[in-house]
């Protein structure tokens, strides 16, 4: 069994295979563009993981085509109402490349003459200015006062 992988483009999961060609919706990379799309499960030879960290799929965007033509009519019975429109799917064809793992990188060692230099102390902020208008305060507006009652 070869391995195989599941994964997450356009919110929708395919189950791909290297090689594999698929129509998905259309995708915002140029065509002849590879892309890492998100893998959910990777599977074959008897071993499944569940989310892999070290996994990679490599996948190329083949070509952006159109879908096949959908006709709906509507149509009303006696009354002479006829109504055609159409619809076309835009997609996008992706081939699998590659399933594997991701290369180990090794971090780049900087040469002990290279020194670093020291941060620049931050500098102090203005204090804020008083504004004139905040100082004078408004009189409370009053409430009228209540009727006495007449007897």
């Amino acid at each position: 069994m070869s391995a195989y992988a599941i994964i997450s483009l356009g919110g929708k999961q395919y189950r791909v295979q290297e090689g594999q060609r698929l129509l998905v919706d259309r995708l915002p990379y140029d065509e002849g563009k590879t892309f890492h799309p998100e893998i959910l499960f990777v599977g074959g030879g008897g071993e499944a993981e569940l989310a892999p960290k070290g996994v990679e799929v490599t996948a190329r965007l083949a070509k952006h085509v159109l879908g096949e033509k959908i006709r709906i009519g509507k149509y009303r019975p006696k009354s002479g109402y006829k109504k055609h429109t159409g619809y076309r799917s835009r997609l996008s064809q992706v081939e699998i490349a590659t399933i594997a793992k991701k290369a180990a990188r090794a971090k780049a060692e900087v040469p002990a003459a290279v020194e670093e230099k020291p941060k620049a102390a931050p500098k102090p902020k203005a204090a804020a200015k008083p504004k004139a208008e905040a100082a004078v305060k408004k009189p409370a507006a009053r409430k009228p006062a209540a009727k006495k009652e007449t007897t």
